[in-house]
């Protein structure tokens, strides 16, 4: 890998990220699996009003962490969204960094210890690439439960390589890493998601090998070839409504605790739009920024959004203190509901809304007419880091609610 200065020159020129300032003061840090396959990331430690901030780099993106509490040589590092924060003491006189990397979850708390030292290399160890991936690929992840199709996305630039995967309900998000001789490393961090894929390039058409690790324990084998048309099934994780149903009916509280129902004035002769999320989810983060925007800049245009929250337990002060940090983060102006009902329950579809077939993966979202009778059903999301196909989820979404606004 090149220098730090030259590093970021060339992704700045390549379009691969946006022109920022840099203090240069970069940190490589790493989630220590038992099996020794850590996630490796890299954030900026900077200084701004007179207290530490942190910036998470993967790829393009860059995650702001600012609720940072020091004591001494003890730090706790509180993720801007989801259930996730680091607890960590200063080393060798400011040197590095250890601890721990601490996420809940709907049955267990997640820990991960966790080590950082100076450094910007990602994977310090990279050398020139012999094989170039830059393209579209048909993926697919195995394991002895299942073996599910993707499409691999990638942008390689010299040994530097960055993309994500997409399958049928959403992406990976933000991926960075090496390709080295016929090898690459691949890895992201945003307080959700801990990922890492390493895989062998038999030639430029042929990936083999792959493995594809998640959190602490996780893992899946994954190959892929090169395929410019790759394109993903939906069938399997379609949602529908059932016989005899067009329109929704609930009534759920909102964050105040104040009852909210899709048939309260402030939805009637609307265009809706009902996303099904979860604080925990990240995809459901890049669909909240996008939802959000959206609704500001149109809200005025006849249209409403309400989100549907289904959150790691039905603790409500655990689900509230979460899903606002989506509405500060994200500026969120519409209502976002909690629905009591908790992720893994097997029965959320019918004690929520019984007038759809399973809700099997988030987010998910409904768009309801002007007579509330629902037009079009989705599931997943294509976020900004899988380029053109969120330029085209966004054209389409725009053209249906466009259609439905001039009926």
């Amino acid at each position: 890998m090149k220098s730090i200065i030259p590093f970021f020159l060339l992704l700045i020129g390549s379009g691969i990220i946006a022109q920022q300032k840099s203090t240069g003061n970069w940190w490589r840090a790493q989630l220590h699996r038992a099996d020794g396959r850590n996630i490796v990331f890299n954030f900026e430690w900077t200084t701004e009003k007179g207290k530490p901030v942190w910036y998470i780099r993967n790829a393009s993106e860059r995650i702001r962490v600012a609720d940072i509490q020091t004591k001494g040589d003890s730090m706790i590092v509180q993720m801007p969204l989801f259930e996730s924060q680091f607890r960590i003491k200063k080393e060798n006189k400011g040197a590095g960094l250890s601890g721990q990397w601490i996420k809940g979850g709907a049955v267990r708390t997640q820990v991960i210890a966790f080590t950082a030292e100076k450094g910007s290399e990602r994977f310090p160890d990279g050398a020139d690439a012999s094989r170039n991936i830059n393209g579209r690929w048909a993926a697919r992840f195995t394991d002895k439960n299942s073996s599910d199709p993707a499409v691999a996305e990638f942008t390689q630039h010299g040994n530097l390589l960055t993309g994500t995967f997409l399958n049928p309900t959403g992406d990976y998000r933000y991926l960075e890493g090496v390709v080295s001789h016929d090898s690459l490393q691949l890895s992201c961090f945003d307080g959700g998601h801990a990922f890492l894929f390493t895989a062998k390039i038999d030639d430029n058409n042929t990936i083999s090998g792959g493995w594809y690790y998640s959190g602490s324990v996780f893992k899946q084998e994954w190959k892929a070839e090169k395929n410019d048309t790759a394109s993903l099934p939906e069938d399997d994780v379609a949602m529908y409504l059932r016989p005899g149903e067009d329109k929704l009916h609930f009534t759920f509280n909102d964050l105040e605790g104040k009852p909210v129902s899709i048939n309260d004035e402030r939805f009637k002769n609307k265009v809706v739009v009902v996303q099904l999320m979860g604080s925990w989810c990240p995809n459901c983060m890049d669909e909240t920024a996008f939802l959000s925007d959206y609704y500001n800049k149109n809200k005025q245009r006849g249209i409403e959004i309400v989100s549907l929250a289904y959150e790691y337990s039905t603790d409500r002060e655990r689900s509230v203190k979460t899903l606002k940090k989506f509405q500060q983060r994200f500026n969120v102006q519409y209502p976002m509901l909690i629905t009591g009902v908790a992720i893994n329950d097997s029965l959320r579809t019918e004690k929520t809304l019984p007038e759809l077939t399973p809700i099997k993966f988030f987010p998910s979202s409904a768009i309801l007419d002007k007579q509330g009778k629902v037009r079009k059903l989705d599931t997943g999301f294509n976020g900004p880091a899988t380029g053109d196909h969120y330029l085209q989820y966004k054209k389409e979404f725009e053209e249906t609610v466009n259609k439905l606004l001039s009926e």
